[in-house]
């Protein structure tokens, strides 16, 4: 795939967009959405799972407290603004009011199904399991349809009907066509077409709606979540690989690269890609871990700055975990 140059698109950073609340914060940020009012929500690691904000940072209330583990890990608004999150430490994904009532819930409370994962590494997935073992997030397909990308401690991808129902499941450990290391970041475009972010294996691979193998994208690096916007254009966040870390893909890498959003046409090419080898620049990225896109064309990052950055000694305590940026007119 190659750059579309003549279409490419440009962002600006916003600087003090989120007004956060005195007392509140979130050194690890593990999701973003925008419902179709352009609010905000973002699902946390701490006190106050999700926050939500009004189109210009404002921000509206918190709900969750004391309902999620510290291991939240995705947050999508399906188009009756229900509100799905994702939480890879009870094994569930559930479904919510956008006021925080509870409506649905995936997969059975702190029950993870059998892969012969051991709670450490991925690698250790042997076989596919039901739902769930660690599921890292959920998008919902035209039809209502809702599907899952179960991730950490499983290779597997589920579709349910809107009521919960499951319908099937595909994929298996590995590298090759409808095989996974890792699915973390999962969409549906308008014509049903469901795209999985196979992280440790540097893809997105691309199904049909019934989850027949259809191609697969490789410009991307360790990608994280992958979300469309109006136009069809894919926004995708992407990790940082550091020296030694080892790609399934790629290898193991001697340089390191850094994190990064890319956007892709209909057609896969790439019309805007940015971040920084200075990663708490501003336009800089420390661990890009969720992605959103408003009415407006302007993208939200979250990153999960204190797992993938502070605790490594990757980056500085107080360095940003949630960033918007303005699309360019």
């Amino acid at each position: 795939m190659k750059d579309s140059e003549e279409t490419r698109m440009k962002y600006q950073f916003v600087e003090g967009w989120e007004q956060l609340p005195k007392g509140y914060e979130h050194r690890d940020v593990a999701g973003v959405a925008v419902d179709r009012e352009d609010r905000v929500f973002l699902i946390c690691r701490g006190d106050h799972p999700v926050m939500i904000y009004d189109p210009k940072g404002g921000f509206l209330r918190s709900w969750g407290e004391g309902q999620f583990t510290y291991r939240t890990h995705g947050i999508s608004i399906g188009p009756d603004e229900s509100v799905f999150c994702t939480d890879d430490g009870n094994h569930t994904i559930r479904k919510f009011t956008p006021d925080g009532k509870l409506q649905l819930t995936l997969g059975t409370m702190n029950t993870p199904s059998d892969t012969g994962y051991d709670g450490k590494s991925t690698g250790t997935v042997t076989k596919p399991g039901g739902p769930f073992n660690r599921p890292t997030n959920i998008a919902v397909g035209p039809k209502g349809d809702l599907y899952v990308s179960d991730g950490y401690g499983n290779c597997r991808v589920h579709q349910f009907a809107p009521n919960g129902t499951l319908e099937r499941s595909w994929g298996t450990p590995g590298q090759g066509p409808g095989e996974f290391f890792l699915p973390h970041g999962i969409a549906v475009a308008g014509d049903g077409r469901v795209f999985v972010c196979d992280r440790e294996n540097d893809r997105v691979q691309i199904f049909s709606p019934d989850g027949e193998y259809l191609s697969e994208w490789t410009d991307v690096q360790r990608p994280t979540h992958l979300v469309f916007d109006a136009q069809g254009r894919a926004y995708v966040s992407e990790l940082w690989w550091y020296p030694g870390q080892p790609s399934q893909r790629l290898g193991v890498r001697a340089e390191p690269t850094h994190g990064r959003v890319s956007v892709f046409d209909k057609d896969g090419r790439v019309v805007a890609r940015w971040g920084n080898p200075n990663m708490a620049a501003q336009d800089g990225l420390i661990a890009p871990h969720g992605i959103a896109v408003d009415s407006r064309g302007d993208v939200y990052v979250s990153e999960v700055t204190y797992t993938f950055g502070v605790s490594r000694g990757h980056a500085p305590e107080g360095t940003h975990t949630f960033q918007k940026f303005a699309l360019a007119t």
